[in-house]
């Protein structure tokens, strides 16, 4: 008889020195809550881009979309992830739902019946879930508990390397028991968790020094034990002279951003070969370094791309860093690429409340619910209506988006997903 799902099956324990918190930590300190990208009231999802392995959710027979298509059939949506080939999606009640390419095992469900890929299915896990993340190949799933379940696999340069050191997992996993964990984030091939005493663990592909505590000598895979330090979740050191306790965390496609809950610093880490990261040298960064030009704002939200990043602050405004082709920095087709935090100017008049970052797009969100969209639009993953790349935000404007504010965006490989809710509708007043 296999593990039920999502219960006693773990990955391989993290070593009991790992685990413990310092000894200098105070218990009865505690971290502020960090935003987990979640709304109140739920909505519906909506897909376009490429769809050729069912990851726009719409059946077996629609291959692609120009425009934004909603998901039929689920209107309790809470929260989005984009992965390469697939989504995953929250309800209100904390459930999973995924949809897409399941051949590393990222929907995390039984799919041998044909077609049941391509719409919205329920993963297995017992409790409630409150985040969702999704990468390349895998998937993970916080609980109200603090408990962490993933599923699927990692890639690296040589191709899939397991999401344990047993392998690619086809249905959840515990991936780190004894800690409790209150917030997660995924890369294309890497996971990070902060807990709940401000500490940082990560899993995954190291290879462009994402997960931030593994040598550049150790990430190839036929070093020894290379696989096992790197699938198994590690706590990451920073090395100063305080202790730093972290209030969030947000993961790129090769990349990691901690943030210093004192001081609002962000440090950093992974592949900063466009600036991306913020860092001065264009090599990866395999330890932490603190990241100035990143430091001096409160953000909102991070997200990055393969060599771009996009990040939200506190006051609504968008910033972009990193390289301009295809016009994902959204700053023109002359600008060049962006070395330090460069505020879109077309965007500064409007209240953003979300942004995010495909493999070379980027999109925001504002606070009257609509959607702009900039960068490669070779697989129709704009919504535009067509694959011409776009230098400047665009309006995104669909049938279906008609009588509905979008919420949230995420950015797949060659699709994007976005959560919408109705327009409130206005109350009836009687004389």
């Amino acid at each position: 008889m296999p593990p039920r799902r999502g219960t006693k099956r773990t990955a391989t324990p993290v070593q009991e020195e790992e685990v413990h918190e310092p000894k200098q930590m105070k218990k009865k300190e505690k971290i502020v809550e960090p935003d987990l990208r979640g709304i109140m009231t739920p909505g519906v999802a909506l897909t376009f881009g490429q769809g050729d392995v069912g990851q726009l959710g719409l059946g077996e027979d629609v291959m692609e979309k120009t425009r934004p298509a909603v998901i039929p059939g689920h209107n309790d949506i809470v929260a989005i992830a984009a992965g390469g080939m697939h989504n995953v999606c929250l309800t209100m009640s904390g459930k999973v739902l995924t949809f897409g390419c399941n051949d590393e095992g990222a929907l995390g469900r039984d799919t041998s019946v044909e077609g049941s890929e391509t719409t919205p299915r329920l993963v297995e896990l017992d409790g409630t879930v409150v985040q969702v993340t999704a990468g390349d190949s895998h998937s993970a799933a916080l609980l109200d508990d603090g408990r962490v379940f993933a599923w699927g696999s990692f890639r690296d340069s040589h191709g899939g390397m397991g999401l344990t050191p047993r392998g690619k997992e086809s249905l959840p996993i515990e991936v780190l028991p004894t800690v409790k964990i209150v917030k997660i984030a995924s890369g294309a091939d890497h996971l990070v968790m902060l807990t709940d005493r401000g500490r940082v663990y990560t899993c995954g592909c190291a290879e462009q020094g994402q997960l931030g505590r593994i040598p550049p000598r150790s990430v190839d895979r036929h070093s020894r034990n290379a696989l096992l330090h790197v699938l198994t979740p590690g706590l990451v050191g920073f090395k100063v002279s305080r202790n730093l306790v972290f209030d969030d965390i947000w993961a790129g496609q090769y990349c990691t951003l901690t943030r210093d809950r004192k001081t609002g610093d962000i440090w950093a880490f992974g592949l900063n070969n466009y600036h991306q990261i913020g860092l001065k040298d264009t090599v990866p960064y395999f330890q932490p370094n603190l990241s100035k030009t990143f430091s001096n704002k409160q953000w909102k939200h991070i997200s990055s791309g393969q060599h771009h990043t996009i990040a939200l602050d506190d006051l609504g405004c968008v910033y972009v860093l990193g390289r301009k082709e295809y016009g994902r920095l959204g700053l023109g087709s002359n600008c060049n690429d962006a070395t330090e935090l460069t505020k879109v100017e077309s965007l500064e008049k409007k209240k953003i409340i979300d942004v995010a970052a495909g493999s070379a797009q980027s999109f925001a969100i504002t606070d009257s619910g609509e959607l702009y969209a900039w960068g490669m639009g070779s697989s129709n993953q704009l919504g535009t209506g067509n694959e011409d790349d776009v230098d400047t935000p665009v309006l995104i404007k669909s049938k279906q988006l008609e009588g509905k504010n979008v919420v949230r965006v995420s950015g797949g490989g060659q699709h994007t997903i976005i959560l919408a809710q109705s327009h409130p509708s206005k109350e009836k007043t009687t004389g």
